[in-house]
């Protein structure tokens, strides 16, 4: 099968090397919005790297689904962007003072960590990465049901009683609380994995994850519109912005962002973003897209007039 030429990751390419150029010579808007710039130009050339390995990519072959990451992707980070509200983790600098293109950037930027998270793991996994990997079955069972999720709602709500120690948990939450979800109700399921003896997924998506984390702080730390690092204990010993154990953080998270979308995938009863998971077929409520999409415009609304109030330190 002859593959048809794509451009787009090249197209990303140039844009990348462009907009780094006129970053770095201090030209306006260039050096506020290099950080988005360079993410979409990733995305585009990793997922042109991944149709050229396989003949298959979010962007080519399920553009819905790479559409559909965007919003989904905007909600997500909004909530732990709520949440840093009040464990006061990070702040922003040098934001526009311009409401309307101050929440354009917002959107662009948050709805760039789906796309980046996934295109990356699909890259790893199209390379090969843990191809043989192979780990002792659990039995299969429901008796862990209950201890994930009890633990899952104590590392969420527990940062809220203690957060100056606890503040790590919330980047594993999500994980248990959803996952006896998936599990029980036929999702895609990473414990399922595991009971088959197969911790792949979980390899890549934690490697994939540290790979972004790197990206996420070298780019941020070059652009002048940035988030700073208030974190206690750890903040004397940093690597661009993040203090060196906060890159711990990174791999859960992208395990966390993984289970909340199969999660929602599940609730819209069709199909997925990897490749297998996309040609299931399934009928999303029309009620349910409207009321996901009411949700989602509510959350920003909300979050933005919040993060602009209590997390952004200074406007341009």
């Amino acid at each position: 099968m002859i593959r048809q030429r794509k451009y787009h990751g090249f197209i990303g390419l140039a844009i990348l090397v462009v907009s780094e150029g006129l970053m770095l010579a201090g030209i306006r808007p260039f050096t506020a919005w290099f950080y988005s710039l360079a993410w979409w130009s990733y995305i585009l050339i990793v997922d042109q790297a991944i149709y050229q390995i396989k003949g298959n990519s979010l962007w080519v072959s399920r553009r819905g689904e790479f559409f559909l990451l965007i919003p989904c992707s905007v909600g997500f980070w909004m909530v732990f962007e709520g949440i840093n509200i009040y464990l006061k983790n990070w702040h922003y600098v040098n934001i526009p003072g311009e409401t309307w293109i101050r929440w354009i950037g917002y959107f662009i930027a948050y709805g760039t960590v789906l796309p980046a998270l996934f295109e990356t793991t699909e890259l790893l996994e199209s390379l090969g990465l843990y191809r043989n990997s192979r780990v002792k079955p659990v039995f299969k069972n429901r008796s862990w049901y209950y201890p994930f999720f009890l633990i899952g709602l104590l590392f969420l709500f527990s940062p809220i009683f203690w957060p100056r120690y606890t503040f790590p948990l919330v980047w594993l939450s999500f994980i248990f609380l959803l996952e006896p979800v998936l599990h029980a109700r036929g999702g895609r399921s990473l414990m399922r994995e595991w009971e088959q003896g197969n911790l792949r997924t979980l390899f890549l998506l934690l490697t994939a994850g540290l790979i972004c984390g790197l990206l996420w702080e070298f780019w941020n730390f070059w652009t002048s519109a940035k988030w700073i690092y208030t974190v206690p204990f750890f903040s004397w010993l940093k690597v661009f912005e993040m203090p060196v154990l906060g890159f711990l953080g990174f791999p859960p998270f992208t395990v966390e962002c993984y289970v909340m979308y199969n999660f929602l995938t599940l609730l819209r009863r069709k199909g997925g973003w990897t490749q297998d998971d996309y040609t299931k077929t399934g009928k999303t409520s029309p009620v349910f897209i409207s009321l996901s999409l009411l949700l989602l415009i509510l959350i920003f609304i909300l979050v933005s007039r919040s993060i602009d109030f209590y997390t952004v330190r200074t406007f341009i």
